[in-house]
């Protein structure tokens, strides 16, 4: 049951403005999205003395003003969008403009209580921004490589320069990651245990750092969960349902995958088990799945105990 004892404050985040609810006091106001427009945002919000603010994730728009918040001693949540059009479906709101977006995000904020989002330390935040760089540009190359087979060979010359390009960019990215590791002991002690498994390298570990600071706090279901390789039930009644993974990180969750078709030819421990469930005639994704979340066990555990990998145990 709400009370007026707590505030909660919804931001819709634009490119340009921010539109901001603040519930149970039904008021309403708007500002640009740049340095003096949240600059006031901040002043208005310090007076109201918000319990929570609640700001849905739209990728990059909303960080300048969750950052501005947060210096200020602001509580901010980074709401996730799907679980607010979900609660707003449930809620019967269907109309959609930026000021009601305002009013379901605080609405939900009331209701769901999320707990405040922790910023990541201006480094990780560079590693992951870097990260999110290279798979921009390793997509490119790829579209450039299948342009290869499909336009004329004297089209060939531009796209072979731009792929050079590219991967010269994606070396300069690369080294700047391994920069930024090695300026940081607690790091470089990280990834030298992550990177002691077969098949880890210096992407998943570095992705593994940036993306996923829980790894070795939580248990083997949390973490699979969190990542997206927990399989989910199915089932109402009678009914029951093949169980499927959903959610999570997905981007954690694409480098694992890419990483475990390594991890399966060099790891003794994951070939078997990949060989074992082949054997019981599983599906290839269901296997990579299953060996995903065996090596992201192994990870956590390795996390929090502070162990290397030992091949003798494999």
């Amino acid at each position: 049951m709400n009370t007026f004892n707590e505030i909660n404050v919804g931001v819709d985040a634009s490119k340009t403005q921010l539109e901001i609810y603040v519930r149970p006091l039904d008021q309403f106001f708007s500002v640009e999205n740049t340095l003096a427009g949240r600059r006031e945002a901040v002043r208005e919000l310090k007076k109201i003395q918000p319990t929570r603010i609640v700001i849905e994730a739209t990728g990059r728009l909303e960080l300048p003003f969750v950052v501005a918040a947060q210096k200020a001693g602001l509580s901010v949540t980074i709401a996730n969008p799907l679980h607010i059009r979900r609660f707003a479906g449930a809620i019967g709101q269907l109309a959609k403009t930026d000021r009601l977006d305002a009013r379901v995000i605080a609405h939900f904020g009331d209701a769901v209580k999320p707990e405040p989002t922790i910023l990541k330390p201006e480094k990780v935040c560079l590693i992951s921004d870097l990260l999110a760089r290279r798979s921009q540009l390793l997509e490119m190359s790829t579209m450039e490589k299948n342009r290869l087979s499909i336009l004329p060979k004297a089209l060939h010359a531009s796209l072979n320069r731009h792929l050079k390009q590219l991967g010269t960019e994606v070396k300069k990215l690369e080294k700047q990651l391994d920069q930024l590791i090695d300026q940081t002991v607690e790091w470089q002690e990280k990834r030298d245990l992550l990177m002691s498994v077969n098949g880890v390298g210096k992407i998943l570990t570095y992705t593994l750092l940036s993306d996923l600071p829980e790894l070795g706090l939580l248990n083997r279901k949390q973490i699979a969960a969190l990542v997206g390789v927990a399989p989910m039930n199915r089932e109402s009644g009678n009914y029951r349902g093949k169980r499927r993974i959903r959610g999570g990180r997905a981007r954690v969750r694409t480098v694992l995958f890419m990483a475990i078709m390594s991890a399966i030819q060099s790891n003794p421990k994951l070939k078997r088990k990949y060989l074992a469930l082949q054997d019981a005639v599983k599906p290839k994704k269901v296997a990579l799945i299953a060996c995903a979340r065996k090596m992201l066990t192994i990870l956590n555990v390795m996390v929090k105990t502070g162990k290397h990998w030992d091949p003798k145990l494999a």
